[in-house]
């Protein structure tokens, strides 16, 4: 059963989340024995410590985060911050080419029409806005839209660095003749022909 909760800010973090960031730590531990064991001597101090880095955390989807405590295990002598820690999230966004959830939605808001026209950042934060609808983007209050924006963007985000590649949209072509519309004697003469191809 896949649940989810919400931090203070009343954003849902999902179960994915909460078991990369509880793999993250026990890597962190076994990485950094004795940094990790003297920093959080106890059950009540890392389960704080977690709650807060989930909560700093939550614009980034489960295997971004696994991916930068791949990154900071190889490269960071010490136990890294939290601040630290968003550094290397922020570096595998900008490795795919992704904006952070908070920008991609700030960039679906403002993209002018068409949307499917626009220059985006990533083709990610595009197809998440179709998905979430762009009249519900552009006539909700944020703290309604950023949610539902924010999880369609995430798994899009899963499959970007799972390796799938997305492409840009398709701009339709205007078509090379406009058909000019019957007048109201020849829609006469149309519907008699039709009526009459009826007839038994």
């Amino acid at each position: 059963m896949n649940s989810a909760s919400k931090t203070s800010a009343g954003q849902t973090v999902s179960d994915e989340q909460k078991s990369a960031l509880a793999e993250t730590f026990e890597l962190l531990r076994i990485n950094y024995g004795n940094q990790f064991n003297a920093a959080y001597p106890d059950l009540e101090r890392s389960t704080a410590v977690m709650r807060l880095w989930l909560k700093h955390l939550q614009d980034y989807p489960a295997s971004l985060i696994r991916l930068a405590i791949e990154e900071v295990i190889k490269n960071e002598n010490y136990l890294p911050t939290l601040a630290k820690f968003r550094e290397y999230c922020d570096s595998a966004y900008r490795l795919f080419g992704l904006p952070e959830a908070r920008q991609a939605y700030v960039e679906a808001c403002r993209a002018s029409q068409p949307k499917s026209a626009y220059n985006w950042t990533h083709p990610a934060v595009y197809y998440a806005g179709l998905a979430t609808d762009w009249f519900f983007i552009a006539s909700e209050p944020e703290d309604k839209v950023f949610p539902v924006f924010k999880r369609n963007y995430e798994m899009l985000c899963e499959r970007v660095v799972k390796g799938e590649q997305i492409e840009k949209p398709i701009i339709k072509a205007i078509p090379a003749e406009i058909e000019q519309p019957l007048s109201t004697e020849e829609n006469k003469q149309h519907l008699k022909q039709l009526r009459q191809s009826l007839k038994l």
